[in-house]
């Protein structure tokens, strides 16, 4: 008998929404020719408009994606949820769409783009923590108490009189357990209850919908059995935010020629035999990325803080940290070293007034001036979906000459009117920070990080960090993803042909071309920095479909978070963040949420995170909007989290608040109002 945990059974029960007409009603097979119909006629338009003699497949075409055997991305006229599977409106002849609308939303509406920019004519957003009544506080506090309270209980008595079940927590056989079960409290007893709203495996690209994979438990989470069916769901929990993570397209194209030239794998770290002209022209175009005189590539992105840190600061030297740093950068931190000193998330008069004091007093007991002070911080807090007050903290670095690092794991490619991060939406010279630090699993679609700074500074730790001569190389595939979305981004500068008056042009006129606006050249990449064999299509190449995916999430992330701001809901972050966490406090909610907005007419996929990620008090739910996503999907979002939220007992924001029908009908008007 399957348990009340139990996660899309065999047989689905009656969902507790009423059924309700669906957004698109698409479902016929008249619709589906309809809309291959005209997919096709977009698709020859767009090889005749770009390039007739472009030889690469085309990311969208009969004969690759819509006869492909592939689930992910056919079109299944039984669909019961067709609105995720075809656009509202079907294309015309004059629109041109690429990808799959699985994976990319079809929106041509050019009023559901924003440019990410910061405005100087307004203050800067500081981080405010708004308080739910106090009912909700006593309500979780009382949660925890009583989940303490009947788990140690548990405990207690079944390792007298259940031995068999607690086996792992107690001696036996002359071997002492591996884990306490203090230690592994809030795994067993708070995690594992909820084990079905995480680790949720799905199948094919994270794109703008997933198709995941229907599991329940028989044994309240203690083990999950697959049924062999499949779910397509909206996907608002995923790191593509550019939706550079395709199966199709020239990022696809360049992938398997990369792996057809290199292999799978380098087979070796940088410093032996792993490191390939790949990688070096990778370093050389994140650096031209980034305005930085070199840049260091690392196979994950979470040991690029832990293996890095340690080559910047050791003892006699001092960091500080923001409260709220990501783990990778604590790890690193201790390893260090180095004396730490913590600061008030995001808090700069806090800062200052550490600053002062450390300088001033000098190192513990002999008062000695530090070697160096290094502060380190995010551009984008992963939790809080806060930006760092960059602007600010320049001042303070040029006052008490500190050295700056940021990690741009989350604002590298979403951020910015140029995908550049927080210097680019600040608009601050990157010369102005020591160390720039960034993932590729986010904002890239591949995985993986680097370090970017001054020449000297890379040099060096090229050689005192862990990763230089104990960490494998990025593969070569993933380097190549980088590569191409990172180009793209840039726009490639074409060659200029030679003239007769040039017929042997010099290597400066040969690697970038001459400007023709000012608006549109800088910062592109010359052509020479990318491997010959790499082609990719006019519209990847001069930067215009990059540009449009950066205004689509700017736009979705700033309509997500006014319009859960307006329906009620207390959310953290900046409007222009791509994660938007929204407070639900109470832990018995989050699986509830989950659940829920799993089981609706149109399934929505969403990730809770709570206690040790964040306080005991502050359970969220992180949603994680991208370019992917359409209008119709954020509306659809809003829709969803409105009526749970309503069940739930969520809505206690301040802002003022409006209808859900309101919201969606003045979106544009929002987006522009913050």
């Amino acid at each position: 008998m399957p348990s009340l945990m139990t996660l899309n059974p065999p047989s689905p029960s009656p969902s507790i929404f009423k059924e309700k007409e669906s957004l698109s009603q698409l479902s016929s097979i008249t619709t589906a020719v309809s809309y291959l119909s005209a997919i096709q006629r977009a698709e020859s338009h767009a090889r005749t408009r770009d390039n007739p003699r472009e030889t690469s497949t085309p990311a969208l075409s009969l004969s690759s994606s819509i006869t492909t055997s592939s689930e992910d991305t056919a079109l299944n006229e039984d669909d019961e949820n067709n609105c995720l599977v075809n656009p509202h409106t079907p294309p015309t002849s004059e629109q041109v769409f690429t990808t799959p609308h699985t994976e990319f939303g079809h929106c041509a509406n050019e009023a559901y783009r924003c440019v990410s920019k910061h405005d100087y004519t307004r203050p800067f957003q500081v981080h405010t923590i708004e308080e739910p009544p106090y009912y909700i506080h006593f309500a979780t506090y009382m949660s925890f108490l009583i989940l303490h309270m009947l788990g140690h209980l548990r405990d207690f008595f079944g390792k007298r009189f259940a031995k068999s079940h607690f086996t792992h927590l107690m001696p036996h056989n002359g071997y002492a357990p591996l884990n306490s079960d203090f230690d592994s409290f809030f795994p067993r007893r708070l995690k594992r209850r909820m084990d079905d709203c995480y680790g949720q495996p799905i199948t094919g690209v994270p794109g703008r919908t997933v198709l995941i994979l229907d599991r329940y438990s028989p044994d309240y989470n203690h083990t999950q059995i697959y049924t062999g069916g499949k779910t397509r769901a909206l996907n608002i929990s995923s790191y593509n935010y550019l939706a550079f993570s395709q199966g199709r397209g020239s990022w696809a194209d360049a992938v398997t020629a990369s792996i057809r030239r290199y292999g799978v794998s380098s087979c070796g770290t940088r410093l032996d035999s792993g490191s390939n002209d790949l990688h070096v022209s990778a370093e050389a175009l994140i650096a031209h990325f980034l305005g930085t005189e070199d840049a260091l590539v690392c196979s994950m992105g979470f040991a690029t803080n832990s293996t890095f840190i340690p080559g910047l600061a050791g003892k006699g030297s001092l960091i500080i940290s923001d409260e709220l740093n990501h783990t990778s950068m604590r790890v690193g931190i201790r390893q260090s070293g180095a004396e730490v000193r913590i600061f008030k998330h995001n808090n700069m008069s806090s800062l200052e007034s550490l600053l002062r004091e450390v300088i001033s007093q000098g190192q513990p007991k002999t008062h000695r001036a530090w070697k160096n002070i290094l502060v380190i911080v995010e551009g984008l807090y992963s939790m809080e979906g806060t930006l760092v007050n960059l602007p600010r903290i320049v001042e303070l670095k040029q006052k008490y000459k500190f050295y700056l690092y940021i990690d741009e794991a989350h604002s590298i490619g979403s951020l910015g009117s140029r995908g550049r991060g927080v210097t680019d939406y600040f608009n601050v010279p990157p010369g102005s920070i020591d160390v720039l630090m960034g993932t590729f699993s986010k904002g890239f679609g591949a995985a993986g990080g680097y370090i970017a700074g001054s020449k000297p500074l890379i040099d060096a730790l090229r050689l005192r960090s862990h990763s230089g001569p104990y960490a494998e190389a990025i593969t070569p595939s993933v380097i190549t993803q980088v590569v191409v979305s990172m180009a793209s981004i840039m726009g490639v500068a074409p060659t200029p042909q030679p003239t007769k008056s040039t017929l042997f042009p010099s290597l400066d006129s040969s690697i970038v071309a001459p400007k023709e606006s000012a608006e549109e050249l800088p910062g592109m990449a010359p052509a020479s920095m990318l491997p010959t064999w790499m082609n990719l299509r006019p519209s990847l190449a001069d930067g215009s479909e990059a540009r449009v995916r950066m205004r689509r999430l700017a736009f979705n992330c700033r309509y997500l978070h006014t319009g859960l701001k307006k329906l009620g809901f207390i959310v953290y972050g900046h409007a222009s963040s791509p994660i938007v966490p929204l407070l639900i406090f109470n832990p018995g909610k989050l699986p509830l949420f989950v659940r829920m907005m799993r089981a609706r007419p149109i399934p929505i996929v969403v990730v809770v995170v709570t206690y040790p990620a964040t306080s005991f008090e502050t359970g969220r739910v992180r949603l994680c909007p991208s370019a992917s996503h359409t209008k119709e999907d954020i509306d659809i979002v809003l829709r969803a989290c409105d009526e749970v939220g309503g069940i739930l007992d969520m809505k206690h924001g301040s802002c003022e608040r409006w209808g859900i029908d309101e919201v969606c009908e003045r979106a544009v008007e929002l987006v522009h109002s913050v």
